[in-house]
């Protein structure tokens, strides 16, 4: 089947996602065609994947996501953007395996309870495919690590079994060390369950399941009849009949050493795995030698972060419309433009020319030594004449960006700070040197105006979110108007209570404001009544807004001082 063709639509006895989720599982659908070689209908949807993280169905066919592996909003994923993908690394690497399914696994395994040769079978096509995929697709391998975790694990508590007994180590090796030599895993995360399985069935044994998992990775797609084969060696080799029933899946109440070192490899991954999906270190680094290469970084991250969040053309929940702006509105952007109109028209300057003849004023030293320097027969250079000309020096271009806080403690300033975005975007286009855009941040982050838009009407929104994303937030408008490069006039403002919980955010807001303030962009933190007191953030200006309608005024005012400063 053609890459490029439509795909099949989802059958109506699905429970097909709704709302956002149906827009993130029309977006996943349409990257799948690449990574599948074949297009795939995709469903993301809390509870999805029928008990599993995610489960490719070859029959209708579709591929089931659960959505609660989703790390953001399902509203603010954009998966078309590859960089946007490494917010939600597991979740990306769950369809990207069962992707991996609908490409590789060609024939049909008998399910796993039927014998214990089809339930070795379908453990050892977990990093087939995954082997398959990587070496068709290298850069996958990054997800396919991600979602390693949540897979292995599911997958070993189905095949659970009593506790250090063959059944288990078969399963720990078939799902977890054979991903080693997939390439998907490192050998030092998987050493700790290397040395359980060896423990539990001997050196000779292992061997022999290392040899045949290697051969099973080199299986072809459509050869049943070797998988069989394999799969049938594979429990001879444990000392388990090939033909007889798997037991069902039991609980392990007590934990085993091998379940410790399963947990262990597991951990060693995660920490792996997040640390691969980080974003670049702070800009500051205690050695000054690195510091242009903590700054490069630091660059690289906002221009990821303003085409991530800026390319999105996805309508974020916290938008409730958009209406025509009211009458004090317009006049405040009228009033605005004027205002930053005069600013940059800049102060006039003088110059004071010379010349050797008329006009202008005559200085009598110049004169005399001129008379001296032709008495002397010397060419005469002195310039006795001198008069001032005034031209006015206009002010460096204007930057502004404005982030503001949709968290619950900050519903009073939601309508305001809309109506202060929608003024400056205004104000921008009358002015062919500004250049304004604002984000609205809570778990995630979304434009609300974009750089050189010119938005006719206000859009509102409602501030609802339960966490803060600042960092990302600034990094956005740092890479989308260069905050902290030199040659113009910029302003970083930040509407918020400045009380920032999520882990890593109080000191990574702090670097960010720190790293502008050096590159000499101001910095305002425009908080509610009553919380100025505490915002503890250095570097920057903290202004308390007595009243939500003080926040344009504040907003505007500062803007002004940034190109008069």
């Amino acid at each position: 089947m053609s890459a490029t063709a439509t795909a099949p639509a989802a059958p109506a006895w699905l429970a097909a996602p709704a709302g956002d989720w149906k827009t993130l599982s029309d977006a996943m659908t349409a990257e799948v065609p690449p990574i599948a070689g074949r297009p795939v209908p995709v469903a993301c949807a809390p509870g999805a994947g029928l008990g599993s993280p995610a489960c490719y169905l070859r029959d209708i066919p579709v591929i089931e996501v659960d959505g609660d592996l989703l790390e953001a909003d399902p509203d603010d994923c954009d998966p078309a953007i590859p960089g946007d993908r490494e917010r939600y690394p597991v979740t990306w690497g769950a369809l990207v395996h069962e992707c991996a399914h609908a490409a590789h696994s060609q024939v049909r395994l008998p399910g796993g309870e039927r014998a214990n040769w089809c339930q070795a079978a379908r453990q050892l096509e977990e990093s087939r495919i995954e082997y398959c995929q990587a070496g068709r697709r290298p850069a996958d391998r990054r997800y396919l690590r991600a979602s390693a975790t949540k897979l292995v694990l599911a997958d070993f508590t189905a095949a659970a079994a009593e506790p250090a007994s063959p059944r288990e180590a078969g399963a720990a090796a078939a799902l977890l060390l054979a991903r080693e030599d997939a390439g998907i895993l490192e050998p030092d995360e998987t050493a700790p369950v290397t040395a359980k399985v060896e423990a539990a069935i001997g050196t000779e044994q292992l061997a022999r399941l290392r040899a045949t998992w290697r051969e099973f990775h080199a299986v072809a797609d459509d050869d049943l009849r070797t998988r069989v084969t394999l799969a049938r060696r594979w429990c001879r080799i444990l000392g388990l009949d090939p033909d007889a029933g798997p037991p069902a899946p039991l609980i392990i109440k007590i934990t085993s050493e091998l379940a410790k070192a399963l947990a262990k490899a597991i951990e060693a991954i995660a920490e792996a795995v997040a640390a691969d999906f980080a974003p670049p270190p702070p800009p500051f680094p205690p050695d000054a030698a690195d510091k242009r290469e903590h700054e490069k970084a630091s660059r690289r991250n906002a221009e990821r972060a303003a085409r991530e969040v800026f390319g999105r053309r996805t309508r974020p929940r916290a938008i409730t419309g958009t209406r025509d702006p009211h009458d004090d509105e317009a006049a405040a952007a009228r009033r605005l433009t004027r205002a930053l109109r005069e600013a940059t028209a800049g102060e006039r300057a003088t110059v004071t020319v010379t010349s050797k003849v008329p006009p202008g004023r005559l200085r009598m030293g110049k004169a005399l030594a001129g008379q001296a320097q032709r008495a002397a027969g010397a060419v005469p250079t002195a310039e006795p004449f001198t008069h001032t000309r005034s031209r006015r020096v206009p002010a460096p271009p204007l930057r502004v960006g404005i982030a503001c806080d949709v968290s619950g403690s900050m519903g009073a300033f939601a309508g305001p700070v809309a109506s202060a975005a929608w003024i400056l975007a205004r104000t921008a286009g009358h002015l062919p040197s500004a250049l304004i855009a604002s984000v609205l941040f809570g778990k995630g982050v979304y434009a609300l105006t974009r750089p050189g838009e010119v938005p006719a009407q206000v859009t509102d929104f409602r501030a609802t979110a339960s966490s803060e994303s600042a960092c990302r937030a600034i990094d956005a408008l740092d890479g989308a108007l260069a905050l902290a490069s030199p040659g113009t006039a910029r302003l970083l403002v930040i509407v918020s209570d400045a009380m920032f919980v999520a882990f890593g955010e109080p000191a990574g807001v702090q670097q960010r404001i720190t790293r502008l303030h050096r590159a000499g962009c101001g910095v305002i933190i425009l908080t509610p009544k009553g919380y100025a007191a505490i915002c503890k953030y250095t570097d920057c200006q903290v202004t308390e807004a007595a009243s939500p309608a003080d926040a344009i005024d504040a907003i505007a005012r500062a803007a002004t001082r940034a190109l008069t400063a």
